[in-house]
């Protein structure tokens, strides 16, 4: 049997030659253990056990004998990560609940968490440390050694079944290394490397790109045809183990059993001996962090006795027993090498600042925003200057403040220009607002900006059509409007340079099939001046159609919670403009005129409004939008003292307070969703 494993390693030409069925399972078994453990090596150990020639020949030899012979086809078998469609995903009740983490932001925070925590035993706590992980938590469930179950986090109490999905992600062990039964928590997350790389093949394409690896590991873990999460090249760390009948008394312990299992753990966990201890790990790790070929924001620090973590408990949504530290934003100065202009959707010029490239919360920052001409003023910022630069979020870098240096009284002040970038037209500013409009309505650039943002994400969401499309079917005279959109055959479509027939035929099938976006989306798209998402979902709530909001009267406009009499005049101008009014009316002659869809529950929110801010832990802001809609409530951009509730998550900011001094009822997540149970 020997010689018969190592013929067929490289040469399969004889296994069909093999009719003893116990030589095929035990040739099965070797192979799945070989590829199982050549998985583990690459993956977890990051220790190549297996040439790539080897990997690919075994492989295709596993797949061709368990098409042979699918009795001796394994729920463990690496062929079972290839993946599958599926028409949507089911929700899971957890066995046990995932709990969010509270928050802390400086030492004198984690001190004061460690104290309470330390009170009632009269002695120094162990703690561990270790990275927080900027991806997606999950439950994994495994019987008998074998990976059976994969649920989302969801609400914390149900989750999504993405257990296909899951399979395909080889860090994933489908089978242990010891027959175990348990449920372990993870968090799945994309490689930067990898996301680089998506990215620019979605450039490539003219496709989307993802804001930060985070949305892209949440975009590829909840597709309905796991074969595509496949090709993201996810990977998970495990955080925890839910462990029965074990002599484990610590978490490090816990994790250390988890890697003896298979798993993949952080390499960067730390056991230290007080809070000082995990002080200076959080301090190490703020700058080393970008160092690391992943995400992390901040550190999760632990007791380490479980005992005591059995004894400490758990508050409405957090354990007591852990805390997250978050790594503040990083600030840092660079030159400011010119200001870019550009116009956009509604016609406003936007200054952008060309920055000489500098190291920003680990990643290159070029380029930073301004805001508008008023801004630039405030700060006298000059081209030349030394600035100092954030990330807003740690997403989107912006221009803070004017360093302090000689040169800076030498350098000519910064004017703002009198005419379009684009097309030269004159600039106008629109009721003493800081913006300056371009006043040419055919412009160039204003017109792609539009037909960009109606098929961004929050709008029509139409895939394949980027902006270097959206500019190549403009400059071809292919379309001069978002209504041109529809007007285009496949035929247009592969006129265009580096558009074949299959590249063609998915933008078509996109475009129409935008057309059955509810009217909430509608709205957005039509870039009424002051109408946001948001402000489209207040509009929609209160009108069911297109032709009711035509006909809305001022004043009823005005009186709806979160409206007011500035957005109020915009919308009902919008609605008179004959321009406006000609392409809504193209529009339905090609099929667009979405109705309101009810997707109501319950009645249990009626007539209460809500407004959100801050980060959700268990939901995006979207998401719970979404759900006070379907119980009856409504939501607004602003507080005023007709707002009922504000939700607020992380980092909440100028609406919170403006909440407090209302006396309005603020609500954590935990309290949120308990109203709608």
């Amino acid at each position: 049997m020997d010689n018969y494993k190592q013929q067929s390693l490289f040469d399969n030409s004889d296994t069909s030659s093999v009719k003893e069925d116990y030589a095929v399972k035990e040739r099965i078994e070797y192979l799945k253990e070989e590829i199982n453990k050549s998985n583990y090596k690459y993956y977890v150990e990051e220790n190549p056990y297996l040439s790539d020639f080897e990997y690919d020949k075994m492989f295709a030899e596993l797949k061709s004998l368990e098409s042979e012979y699918p009795q001796y086809k394994t729920a463990d078998s690496p062929s079972q990560r290839v993946g599958s469609v599926s028409e949507k995903f089911f929700s899971h009740k957890h066995k046990y609940r995932l709990y969010s983490l509270d928050n802390t932001y400086n030492a004198d925070e984690l001190r004061s968490w460690y104290e309470r925590v330390c009170k009632d035993y009269g002695r120094e706590l162990e703690l561990v440390c270790e990275l927080k992980i900027d991806g997606l938590a999950i439950a994994l469930t495994y019987e008998d050694g074998l990976f059976t179950l994969g649920v989302t986090r969801g609400d914390g109490v149900t989750g999504e079944n993405i257990t296909p999905n899951l399979k395909t992600i080889k860090a994933v062990p489908l089978k242990l290394f010891k027959n175990e039964s348990l449920e372990v928590r993870g968090e799945i997350y994309m490689p930067k490397a990898s996301f680089e790389k998506l990215n620019e093949e979605a450039l490539a394409n003219g496709d989307k790109v993802f804001a930060n690896p985070r949305n892209a590991a949440s975009g590829s873990l909840r597709q309905l045809d796991s074969t595509i999460t496949a090709k993201r090249d996810l990977s998970m760390f495990t955080y925890t183990g839910i462990f029965e009948n074990t002599d484990i008394k610590t978490h490090y312990e816990g994790m250390e059993y988890l890697k003896e299992l298979g798993f993949k753990v952080n390499p960067n966990i730390r056991l230290v001996k007080n809070i000082q201890g995990a002080i200076d790990y959080c301090k190490e790790w703020e700058t080393k962090r970008f160092d690391l070929g992943y995400a992390t924001d901040g550190v999760v620090i632990k007791v380490n006795d479980i005992a005591v973590q059995n004894d400490l408990g758990y508050t409405a949504r957090a354990p007591k027993w852990a805390t997250a530290f978050k790594f503040p934003p990083e600030e840092v100065s660079t030159k400011l090498l010119d200001i870019e202009l550009n116009t956009g959707k509604t016609g406003v010029v936007t200054p952008v600042a060309v920055l000489e490239p500098v190291l920003l919360a680990g990643s290159t920052v070029s380029r930073a925003s301004l805001h508008n001409f008023d801004e630039i003023e405030r700060l006298d910022i000059r081209i030349g200057d030394t600035v100092l630069i954030k990330k807003a979020a740690e997403i989107i870098p912006k221009v803070i403040k004017v360093m302090d240096s000689d040169v800076h009284n030498d350098l000519p002040k910064y004017v703002p220009p009198v005419v379009c970038p684009a097309c030269g037209a004159l600039l106008v500013a629109k009721d003493n607002e800081v913006g300056l409009y371009c006043s040419n309505p055919n412009c160039s650039q204003l017109m792609c900006s539009k037909i960009e943002y109606w098929v961004s994400k929050e709008a029509m969401d139409i895939d394949y059509v980027g902006p270097s499309l959206i500019q190549q079917l403009y400059e071809r005279k292919l379309i001069s409007s978002p209504v041109d959109l529809y007007r285009l055959s496949e035929d247009d479509l592969m006129k265009l340079d580096n558009i074949k027939e299959k590249s063609a035929a998915n933008i078509y099938i996109s475009v129409q099939e935008s057309k059955n976006r509810p009217l909430n989306r509608l709205v957005t798209a039509l870039g009424i001046r002051h109408v946001g998402k948001e402000t489209a979902d207040i509009l929609t709530g209160e009108y069911t159609s297109l032709d009711a909001l035509r006909e809305a009267k001022l004043e009823d406009l005005a009186n709806i919670e979160g409206i007011g009499d500035i957005i109020a005049k915009s919308i009902y101008d919008f609605f008179r403009d004959e321009n406006n009014l000609k392409m809504l009316e193209e529009f339905k002659s090609l099929g667009i005129n979405p109705q309101n869809k009810s997707n109501k529950v319950s009645d249990v929110l009626e007539g209460k409004t809500f407004v959100l801010t801050g980060t959700l832990q268990n939901m995006t802001r979207d998401e719970a939008s979404e759900i006070i809609k379907s119980h009856g409530g409504k939501t607004s951009s602003s507080v005023s003292k007709k707002t009922s509730y504000v939700l607020a998550g992380e980092n909440a900011g100028s609406k919170l307070d403006k909440a407090q001094n209302l006396g309005v009822i603020i609500l954590t997540e935990e309290d949120f969703l308990e109203m709608i149970r």
